[in-house]
């Protein structure tokens, strides 16, 4: 095994730069070393491989592990270094460094707007501070959204100035959420604002960039033509995310049902839309092949329609991920029939972190490579498990096994990240993934043949019909009771832990190599071991959470396994408002549904929970003063009540307050103002984040 080992790495050098490269940007990212340290770091390996260089060969020989380490530290210096690089906050002229309250910003409209129930919604990229005294230049991105108003007239490349306080992009701080915060400051957005009509003033100057004019426009006349000839709004929709990854018009319902029955890959534009490209381009541009003079031009021509229908498809990154991915293959098939497949992937992963280094935390980017390295190493295997002579039948079970070969490496990572697996997703990948590549290649026909209204009228019908058919099958598997396997939660460690078992029992099944199947058992023990001392930790807990919830009253109260929720019952009916903001809380914290907690009394706005006493005040109450107070561990205060702190608390002790998500702003300041002059502690969920509190 060990030979192998270092023969893997002999044929394959770019996977160990990359892995040291990803390795460099964790640490900048995670511990956030001086800058000054990593370029010292970086001078002095370089240094000593030049060093290197010069020695006799047997000294090499005997030093290659320096030269190793030496190049293992450049790399990752190289990763540190972008990783900081990129961030906007490292940036002198980012707009944070020089705004000031009250100076205005001229910002250009960097996407066309999207529209959303209340208001327009687009991106800005700041370019000017207009401050007392003079004019600055910054950069950085802030998402705006504009009123709804029937005279917005703004597009693309428009500048427009305002002077209007900056809002900072915050996390809601509820257990288990998104990090919100972090996902845009990964693409470079900080802050954002809430526009009227008389917040702005457009500006007659327009800045556009040719090439990403040309994106919008194309993707303009792709969305006119399947609009145009595709009836019905649900599969309009999907028609749309299908061909070229606009989600705008999906049905919210319908995207979870994809995700619920695991096909939602279908929907994500990337790989498997690409894959189909290059099979069709593959397969126009075969004549080429065979003659010795034009053999050069056939890569060159896939390579192109690749990337012309990655920007007609809007040059969404997760496409331009696996553009980029088929564009280092095809080249490493052109230059040498000997080409280490891993190594070219290798190298297609270090371009894309070189561009951006935090597409390392991207779940489309986690999932594509490893989708296609479990492709590429367990595939063959799976496949010959059954040799079947019908053609036909045969290349169905080629796709299953596609299928199949692609969950070893990406149900860890897919449990980590959306707490859930399909257990039926191989029945429904069985009809939709076949399906939707006759959709794609439906829509593109379409798009080809649009001038002919006849012809385009009778694809379009077609078309739907189709991915009516597609809808209809996945919802009726939904609706199969065990077709979700929900509420899985597993930490990064155990989803690693658990990747490294599937791994190396996968190893074992295809080299027949004991040390994978030893390797395997010893990582799946400590795998169920990890697990099953959080199964304990989470059978004794006892906590009480109030969760920001923007406007609303919505807290928990944990016991072991289960819980009890108080609060707006209008959260318990509006699904996205429940998944979003209550739901990663519970399957964090391992809690269900199936009884409340046996020492928890609620009489009105009192509640006793472990001798923990808690008043809930939404409505105005009065309290006489007493010759002994009574005390009250947690005061939670929601709404708009008429109350006065100073006069309640003559009547009962009071150790904490809590303002949660539906307590107004303006409100608030004046109880706190209170709480400050009584000390007692206070907590401002919509600032700070849910309050926890355990027993």
């Amino acid at each position: 095994m060990a030979a192998y080992r270092n023969t893997f790495w002999k044929q394959n050098p770019f996977v160990k730069i990359v892995l040291a490269f990803a390795l460099g940007i964790l640490l900048q990212w995670f511990l956030n070393p001086p800058i000054l340290f990593s370029i010292i770091l970086f001078l002095v390996s370089v240094v000593v491989l030049l060093f290197f260089f010069f020695l006799p060969f047997f000294k090499k020989y005997k030093l290659s592990f320096i030269a190793g380490t030496s190049v293992s530290l450049v790399f990752i210096c190289l990763g540190a270094l972008l990783a900081y690089k990129k961030d906007i906050r490292n940036a002198k002229n980012w707009i944070s460094h020089h705004y000031i309250e009250g100076d205005g910003i001229v910002l250009t409209i960097d996407e066309p707007l999207i529209e959303k129930t209340k208001s327009y919604k687009t991106i800005g990229q700041a370019e000017v501070v207009i401050g007392k005294s003079k004019t600055t230049s910054v950069t950085g991105k802030l998402i705006l959204y504009f009123q709804k108003d029937s005279s917005l007239s703004l597009n693309y490349g428009d500048k427009i100035v305002i002077k209007k306080s900056l809002q900072e992009i915050k996390n809601s701080g509820n257990p288990g959420g998104f990090d919100y915060k972090r996902y845009s400051l990964f693409q470079g957005i900080t802050h954002q604002l809430y526009l009227k009509k008389a917040d702005f003033e457009i500006l007659k100057e327009k800045n556009i960039n040719p090439n990403r004019q040309f994106i919008y426009t194309a993707r303009e006349k792709v969305l006119t033509i399947l609009r145009k000839y595709i009836p019905g709004d649900k599969e309009l929709g999907l028609a749309e995310a299908l061909l070229i990854g606009y989600k705008n018009d999906l049905e919210q319902s319908l995207v979870q049902s994809y995700t619920n029955t695991g096909v939602v890959h279908i929907i994500a534009i990337s790989g498997l839309h690409l894959g189909l490209i290059y099979w069709l381009l593959g397969l126009f541009f075969k004549p080429l092949k065979s003659n010795k003079k034009t053999k050069w031009l056939r890569p060159v021509l896939i390579i192109t329609g690749l990337w012309l229908f990655s920007f007609l498809a809007g040059a969404q990154p997760s496409i331009l991920r696996s553009a980029l991915m088929f564009t280092c293959i095809i080249i490493g098939e052109s230059f040498s029939r000997k080409t280490s497949i891993y190594n070219t992937i290798a190298i297609s992963a270090f371009i894309l972190l070189c561009i951006n280094p935090f597409w390392l935390w991207d779940v489309g980017f986690q999932l594509s490579y490893a989708a296609v390295l479990s492709i590429i190493i367990f595939m063959r295997p799976i496949y010959n498990w059954f040799y079947i002579k019908n053609k036909a039948l045969d290349f169905i079970w080629k796709m299953n096994a596609v299928t199949l070969a692609a969950q070893v490496l990406t149900v860890p990572l897919g449990i980590f990240h959306f707490h859930q697996f399909p257990n039926l997703f191989f029945v429904t990948n069985f009809l939709a993934v076949p399906l939707s590549s006759l959709i794609l290649l439906g829509e593109i026909l379409l798009c080809i043949v649009a001038f002919i209204p006849a012809l385009a009228n009778v694809i379009g019908k077609i078309i739907s019909w189709m991915i009516w058919a597609m809808n209809t099958y996945v919802e009726k598997i939904e609706n199969i009771s065990f077709s979700l396997w929900d509420g899985l939660q597993i930490s990064l460690l155990q989803s690693i832990i658990l990747l490294l078992s599937s791994i190396s029992i996968s190893y074992w099944l295809i080299q027949k190599s004991s040390k994978g199947l030893r390797l395997g058992l010893i990582t799946l023990l400590l795998f169920i071991t990890l697990r099953s001392l959080s199964f304990i930790e989470a059978n004794s807990q006892r906590k009480i959470i109030v969760y920001n919830v923007p406007q609303k009253t919505a807290v928990d109260f944990i016991d072991g396994r289960h819980y009890k929720f108080v609060g707006d019952s209008d959260l318990l009916s509006n699904d996205f408002a429940r998944n979003f903001h209550l739901k990663p809380s519970r399957i964090l914290q391992r809690i269900n549904d199936k009884e409340a907690p046996q020492q928890l009394t609620i009489n009105n706005n009192y509640i006793n929970y472990y001798n923990k006493h808690i008043l809930f005040l939404s409505n105005t109450v009065y309290y006489k003063t007493a010759e002994f107070k009574s005390d009250i561990d947690l005061l939670i205060i929601s709404k708009n009540p008429k109350l006065y702190l100073q006069t309640l608390a003559e009547g009962v002790n009071i150790k904490q307050v809590v303002f949660d998500g539906s307590v107004p702003a303006w409100k608030s300041k004046y109880w706190k103002a209170d709480c400050d002059s009584l000390h007692i502690p206070w907590y401002d969920v919509s600032i700070s984040g849910a309050f926890v509190m355990k027993l």
